[in-house]
């Protein structure tokens, strides 16, 4: 699959999931287009698209209570958050089922699975909170199969893991959706990827590295390339770069020279997971299961107890623990990675940012010096008769929240998704974290939107695109079309073999 073409029209640096949807659509858009994708380890997909480096969920806001933190004053939930989320996923399941119809890709079931999608609270405060959003999320079409309870028998029903050994005086409460899905990343990535090399003027490359990328003045971008394995150096010249590269993003971008990179700082997060190997508990937990936060946690380490679907088997994954570390990439990354992307001018916003972030810091600091003691106290709150035998500690990979001057400004650090593009639209960038996996086709297409407009526009683009993603260019959200959304979701879920 290693192919090189020295002038492709678009290079993608980094094989997962953002790169791999990118460059199969702008084909599937423009057959002529020349693509070609570096990819510096020597398996495609490995880092943050790896199945083990995520949890897996298809984030359609249906479990994820960070999404809804707080009620409003007058005891109600706001979930246009959730509703935005889930339309977005839904395009990442047309163009995945579109794809599997037009035989670009076979055997869906190696990447997704229906899996139930559960939130589960615990305490009087908590039971409120989600009864108040499920009022707000059911009475909207997307969730209207959403159920609620807080009967314990119901919920061990759904879950039996959650309610069994658990205090009776405790309230306790959980909605359930049974559209949810289980995703590997890594899996659709490679099959898409493997589509890609297929075509007319493609090529995959692993193994090889992108050490620096310089603005031509004809407009076209020089990159230089290594190949890790014989260390012959190549250069490629481009029209447009996407730099898909997970936490190497940084490092790039600062070696793109790009003003709108000014400022730009990382800030690594490392991630391990606790595995559940037993067929007899694993056939316990058909579900994902999702609750809030832990205190001074981010965002993206809201625990959560999941069956996972990797390679045709069956496991259980709790987590994420999180963890200190200064690498950028768990698998080409180097302990030097955070001290080289320190620059004048980034070096102010983050000292801001450590200076502020305080809490977020002794976590780190906590979190990494953790005893299997302590992880399985966390468990406890979700599973209380987890056994720490039956379980093993695994890596979970790396992640890096991108940090800008506003932050610095504001002293917060951000942990969503971000896309970031130079003023001449001939560069794009992808900086941050979940749900961005979930959500990468809508990603996508904002930079094909940006960067490769005429692909979209009047009658013949808006007809190409649509025979893709069905529901792109509508706004689904809208109640007067729930049957016809509902039409199309139905029709990209039987493709996908989910129903």
């Amino acid at each position: 699959m290693n192919q090189f073409f020295e002038s492709p029209d678009v290079v993608l640096i980094g094989s997962g999931i953002m790169s791999a949807n990118l460059g199969a659509l702008l084909k599937r858009l423009d057959p002529s287009l020349r693509i070609q994708v570096y990819e510096a380890a020597d398996e495609l997909a490995f880092e943050s698209s790896n199945g083990w480096n995520n949890a897996g969920t298809g984030h359609a806001g249906i479990c994820e209570l960070s999404y809804t933190p707080k009620r409003e004053p007058d005891g109600t939930v706001k979930v246009q958050k959730l509703i935005d989320i889930f339309q977005e996923f839904e395009q990442s399941l047309q163009f995945w089922g579109n794809a599997v119809a037009t035989g670009m890709i076979e055997n869906p079931k190696d990447f997704i699975n229906p899996v139930q999608h559960i939130s589960f609270v615990k305490g009087a405060d908590q039971v409120e909170f989600l009864r108040d959003r499920f009022k707000g999320m059911s009475a909207h079409h997307f969730f209207a199969p959403m159920e609620f309870t807080t009967d314990r028998a119901r919920i061990g029903s759904w879950a039996p893991l959650l309610t069994e050994g658990r205090d009776p005086a405790e309230p306790i409460a959980a909605t359930k959706m049974d559209l949810g899905t289980d995703v590997n990343f890594g899996n659709v990535s490679r099959k898409l990827l493997t589509w890609l090399a297929r075509q007319p003027g493609c090529g995959v490359a692993a193994s090889h590295q992108v050490v620096d990328l310089k603005k031509l003045a004809d407009g076209r971008w020089l990159v230089d390339v290594k190949n890790r394995k014989t260390g012959e150096k190549l250069k490629a010249k481009a029209k447009f770069v996407f730099v898909g590269a997970g936490g190497g993003s940084i490092l790039l971008l600062q070696k793109a020279g790009l003003p709108e990179a000014k400022g730009l700082g990382g800030f690594p997060i490392g991630g391990h997971w606790l595995v559940c190997d037993d067929p007899a508990i694993v056939a316990r937990h058909p579900a994902k299961v999702y609750g809030q936060n832990l205190p001074e946690a981010p965002t993206m380490a809201v625990p959560h107890l999941d069956q996972r679907i990797l390679d045709g088997k069956k496991t259980l994954l709790f987590g994420p623990f999180a963890a200190w570390t200064t690498r950028f990439l768990h698998r080409t990354g180097s302990w030097t990675d955070l001290p080289r992307s320190v620059k004048p001018h980034n070096l102010g916003t983050l000292l801001k940012i450590g200076a502020t972030n305080i809490p977020l810091v002794r976590y780190l600091v906590q979190q990494g010096t953790q005893s299997m003691a302590d992880r399985m106290k966390v468990m406890h709150i979700f599973y209380p008769n987890a056994q720490a035998k039956d379980w093993k500690l695994v890596d979970g990979g790396i992640r890096v929240q991108a940090i800008k001057k506003t932050d610095g400004e504001a002293g917060i650090v951000h942990f969503g998704t971000e896309v970031l593009t130079s003023a001449d639209k001939s560069m794009s960038a992808l900086l941050g974290a979940s749900p961005g996996a979930s959500v990468s086709v809508n990603i996508v297409m904002e930079v094909i939107k940006t960067s490769f407009p005429h692909l979209l526009e009047g009658e013949a683009g808006k007809k190409r695109i649509e025979a893709i993603i069905p529901t792109y260019g509508t706004d689904y959200r809208k109640p007067e079309l729930a049957a016809r959304f509902n039409e199309l979701a139905t029709q990209a879920r039987r493709q996908l073999k989910l129903i």
